[in-house]
């Protein structure tokens, strides 16, 4: 989808309508259209109330008419049940309306999101993000509720009141009407104000979300350093600190109906007391008097509306805001405008004299050159904040190197489009990141398709079947979120043989086997020897032992190789991995 970029200072009212409108509310103008019709319904009869007001006082309550006291309480009747369910018709499809269009606006979120490089995700507290789907579009949800009812249903009744009003008696109207100038600045100084204010508070709200966030995926360890009084006064600042800000927003809520209220009891004074001296002089009838009376004050809950719908309106533009300038956060990690897809011949890897920073400016890769043979296991190794996994992240372009050139089979990964370049690439890291969802589902999670017989064999290979089918519903098991209900061990098998069957060409294991056991372990390092037959293997490893069986291993400190050999040619130079490895309880085979 298109899309025109807004500035916080440049996001008028106007601009961000007109984006919603055309990005949002077109594909939907047939419900809203239908709603229309049935706000103005609503609005026409409520006119029509004003104007039975004087039949039923001059004909039946002064002249006695009997005729016309079956008549007028039909028509009563009769209007109050078109209103009725003109009102239902209308509230339904708004509902329906607002609704969509908050989903189309929370999947639009989502896509745009999910496709940020994790620079992004690191910079953003999950908290917030969260806050931004379920917060701001239920304001922009509001506010493009009443914004629309009130242009349509409140406005058109206040028209047809006015049109009433005026047909009865244009000097008496000028008096009433006067009045509504002199409101319309107060209300857009109320606006601005609730723009403001309403933009604070969803940033403190965003803050308060990410730290219940925090708190709950620490829980453990809070309670292992009796940490609960401090982290609940922690969240009952930050809440006071939020709810002095939504006191704000109150504040500038509140204040509209009250100004309204006032203004129209100053309209209504002026019409009683002319109305009144008009009437004591017979130019008009008391029906005409009560019927230009109904007419005002049915006029007071447009009129109120009108003045709620703008501060709720500032607070869904401040909401729009934000979600707008989420879409209009432009990932850095694009695909070039010549990308092609890449082609896999062998799967050899080179990194080209790469230098690669932290977003804080500190290095990371100080021009690192080396080559992973394609159908071999390369091995690279070094103490922590060495830049190993960092190294590893270049690869699929998780992140882009600053300068220097990353290449497969001579393809230079910025210059091949991230779909084909992650589609031969398998990952398994230290996190073993698992869904809420089933053994089978996240075994499966690279290739929906495959078959059960693949899931059980990919399972069998990572030593994870026998656990599996121990388990009360074996693969239709839950893991719950993050894995929680299996053991750290047994979540690196699942992710391990969820790398196994996407079968890519090139595999990459960041620390894959720190959470095993030895037993656990030794299966899992048979599994993926076979596995590397024939593809090309990058490992990440801080476990020296894990990787004696490499085809070449790569020493990486302070972001640059410092060695590079076999296990056997490493430990005789007796450099950085023979100290590392002697102090990993490796020395005997150091001597």
């Amino acid at each position: 989808m298109a899309r025109n970029k807004i500035s916080v200072t440049e996001a008028t009212t106007g601009r961000l309508l007109a984006r919603l409108f055309r990005g949002y509310i077109r594909p939907h103008l047939g419900t809203l259209s239908v709603a229309m019709v049935a706000m103005a319904v609503v609005a026409a009869t409520t006119g029509a109330y004003a104007y039975i007001m004087q039949p039923l006082v001059d004909r039946v309550f002064v002249n006695r008419d009997a005729s016309m006291l079956l008549f007028v309480p039909a028509v009563v009747l009769a209007v109050g049940a078109i209103k009725a369910i003109a009102t239902y018709m209308q509230a339904y499809l708004m509902g329906v309306f607002g609704q969509r269009i908050i989903a189309d606006i929370q999947n639009s979120m989502y896509a745009h999101i999910i496709r940020a490089d994790l620079a992004f995700f690191h910079s953003k507290q999950t908290g917030g993000l969260i806050a931004s789907f379920l917060n701001d579009a239920n304001l922009l949800n509001e506010a493009l509720g009443k914004a629309l009812t009130g242009i349509a249903k409140d406005f058109l009744t206040l028209v047809f009141l006015i049109g009433v009003l005026f047909s009865m008696d244009w000097q008496l109207s000028l008096v009433t009407i006067i009045i509504l100038p002199v409101a319309v600045f107060p209300v857009r100084k109320l606006g601005r104000r609730m723009r403001k204010a309403s933009m604070h508070n969803q940033e403190l709200t965003g803050n308060f979300s990410a730290l219940l966030g925090e708190t709950f995926a620490g829980a453990r360890h809070i309670k292992a350093y009796g940490m609960e009084a401090y982290e609940t006064g922690r969240v009952a600042q930050s809440n006071e600190t939020r709810l002095q800000a939504m006191f704000t927003v109150i504040r500038n809520r509140a204040a509209g109906a009250p100004l309204m209220e006032f203004l129209g009891s100053v309209a209504v004074a002026a019409v009683v007391f002319y109305g009144g001296s008009q009437g004591l002089s017979g130019r008009i009838s008391t029906g005409e008097f009560f019927a230009f009376i109904t007419a005002l004050l049915l006029a007071y809950q447009p009129l109120k509306s009108i003045a709620n719908f703008n501060t709720a309106l500032q607070e869904g533009m401040a909401a729009a805001i934000r979600i707008f300038a989420l879409l209009d956060t432009e990932p850095k990690i694009q695909d070039a405008p010549d990308a092609k897809p890449l082609v896999v011949r062998g799967g050899t890897v080179r990194f080209d004299n790469v230098v690669h920073a932290y977003s804080d400016g500190a290095p990371a890769l100080n021009g690192i050159s080396f080559e992973a043979a394609a159908g071999r296991t390369t091995a690279i190794v070094g103490p922590s904040g060495a830049g190993k996994s960092t190294t590893l992240n270049l690869i699929p372009r998780f992140y882009d190197a600053a300068s220097g050139r990353v290449q497969i089979d001579g393809q230079d990964v910025r210059g091949v489009t991230q779909a084909s370049l992650r589609a031969v690439v398998g990952l398994v890291s230290q996190e073993s990141t698992l869904f809420n969802d089933t053994i089978r589902a996240n075994i499966a999670y690279g290739r929906p398709g495959a078959s059960e017989d693949e899931i059980v064999a990919a399972a069998r290979s990572a030593a994870a079947h026998d656990f599996i089918v121990s388990l009360p519903k074996g693969y239709d098991t839950l893991v719950g979120e993050a894995g929680v209900k299996l053991s750290g061990g047994q979540r690196q098998r699942v992710a391990i043989a969820r790398a196994m069957l996407k079968n890519a060409p090139i595999l990459l294991l960041d620390e894959a086997t720190s959470s095993l056991d030895t037993e656990s372990e030794r299966l899992v390092q048979d599994a993926l020897r076979r596995l590397s037959q024939g593809r090309t293997t990058i490992v990440v490893a801080h476990r020296l032992s894990t990787v004696v069986d490499a085809d070449r291993i790569f020493v990486v400190d302070d972001g640059r190789i410092v060695e590079s050999g076999t296990h056997g040619e490493l430990l005789a130079r007796r450099g950085l991995y023979a100290k590392l490895y002697t102090l990993q309880g490796g020395g005997a085979a150091a001597a």
